[in-house]
């Protein structure tokens, strides 16, 4: 068992902060992919994989360098509702954006509510 796990365990993003598993090859969907939402004590999180054509314009934009801003990321036809932020690069894959929130963000108006603690 613990063998399975050491190579089960070994084909998840080497970064630690993800959940997205780590393919042989660059998965590249024909559209752009979202992935359920999942959490921690403080963010909701999902990724985002991009289509090789999108993730093309993408590094355009930004050499891989720098996070996107909200008008960036829709401007690439990436569809969530309000209060996802772009919040890291993940270099495995860098066509996989990741995509945080604050637990308790309104999804029409992207403000925290009072009754989470936000401001």
């Amino acid at each position: 068992l613990a063998q399975v796990f050491a190579i089960s365990r070994a084909h998840w993003c080497p970064c630690g902060s993800c959940r997205v598993r780590v393919r042989e090859m660059p998965h590249y969907p024909d559209e752009i992919e979202y992935s359920d939402k999942y959490a921690d004590s403080t963010y909701e999180h999902r990724h985002v994989t991009l289509p090789k054509p999108i993730a093309k314009e993408m590094i355009k934009l930004t050499s891989s360098r720098r996070l996107l801003e909200d008008q960036e990321w829709r401007g690439l036809g990436i569809q969530q509702s309000r209060g996802w932020q772009h919040y890291e690069i993940h270099k495995p894959e860098p066509h996989s954006l990741l995509f945080r929130r604050l637990l308790g963000t309104d999804p029409v108006t992207g403000q925290v509510t009072a009754a989470a603690g936000g401001a």
